[in-house]
């Protein structure tokens, strides 16, 4: 029992970042705008991250450091998005290749800064104030399930709030209604008052913000500082999830969970005996392959937002 308590709370901090990145995307893709620009906007927010963190430590900021770094990665990353929402919403670029180039903008930038930053370092200096996991009293000590959901990083509990939170505009008020009816059909949203360019903005701004989230998150809790494969690909993961969670809010979640599932996998597997015969290769590549699975298993059968890479012409009606 220990050993699948592990696992899951292994689970729980893998899937948290995955979990921003993903509600980033479906933010994003929800008002029609494709959004392959995750991967940049988690590699931005984790730089962001560990060089605010850093020099707020620098300053005795103590346990305000992380919290700090947070911050930085979310305003930080506004940046990218809003190049991404200027380049498709403004110009009516190609949105998957406006999304392939914030990737690589935003992977050669941050690490053509850190190198200029830190002296020509290759990456940040490590931070000593990072998030900590929070044993929530009482509920901490029930049996398996406590190990499991109520030790977790402060961000783990943001995530699963940010979740609720998504649910409820999406499906509760009218403004989520708005944002449903633009990602499929933006001119009968626009002929009933709404001001869809507006709107999408905001989404596509939002979006790439908390997405950076999920790269803060990484640094903040696991790595402790940023260097050029901090991400490793985890925002193609993300939008994977996006996808497998057909653009809702908990099924994204629940595509989260499952890719973080896959890397808890290679972490506790290799404790056993019989994973010495395997190569460490296999254990690295077991997400992406799952990733890989999942895109052709649920790929042609999920029904994305009618209106979802299409420009939209505030003239037309």
């Amino acid at each position: 029992m220990d050993i699948l308590a592990n696992l899951l709370n292994g689970m729980l901090v893998f899937s948290t970042a995955l979990i921003f990145a993903a509600l980033g995307g479906m933010l994003s893709e929800r008002v029609g705008v494709t959004n392959i620009g995750i991967e940049g906007f988690m590699v931005s927010g984790a730089f962001a991250s560990a060089v605010t963190a850093y020099y707020a430590e620098q300053s005795g900021m103590g346990a305000l450091t992380p919290w700090l770094g947070l911050l930085g990665a979310f305003i930080f990353t506004l940046i990218f998005s809003g190049i991404h929402a200027i380049a498709t919403l403004k110009y009516h670029a190609d949105q998957v290749v406006s999304g392939v180039v914030i990737n690589m903008l935003a992977t050669s930038s941050t690490f053509f800064l850190v190198k200029m930053i830190f002296a020509g370092s290759a990456e940040t200096p490590i931070i000593t104030h990072v998030l900590k996991k929070i044993r929530i009293p009482i509920l901490s000590d029930l049996p398996f399930v406590g190990k499991v959901l109520f030790n977790a990083y402060p961000t783990t509990y943001l995530a699963f709030l940010l979740v609720g939170l998504l649910f409820f505009i999406f499906f509760r008020t009218p403004l989520g209604l708005r944002l449903r009816v633009i990602g499929e059909n933006p001119s009968a949203a626009a002929t009933a008052g709404v001001n869809v360019m507006k709107i999408k903005y905001i989404s596509v701004l939002l979006s790439g913000s908390i997405a950076a989230l999920g790269g803060a998150t990484i640094v903040l809790t696991s790595n402790s500082n940023f260097a050029f494969n901090t991400i490793s690909g985890q925002g193609y993961i993300a939008l994977a999830a996006v996808i497998f969670g057909r653009w809702h809010p908990v099924g994204v979640m629940a595509g989260a969970l499952f890719f973080g599932l896959a890397q808890a996998i290679k972490d506790q597997f290799q404790i056993f005996d019989f994973a010495a015969a395997i190569p460490n290769e296999f254990f690295y590549m077991l997400p992406y392959l799952l990733t890989l699975i999942v895109l052709l298993i649920a790929g042609g059968k999920t029904k994305a937002p009618s209106a979802l890479g299409e420009h939209y012409d505030v003239g037309k009606r």
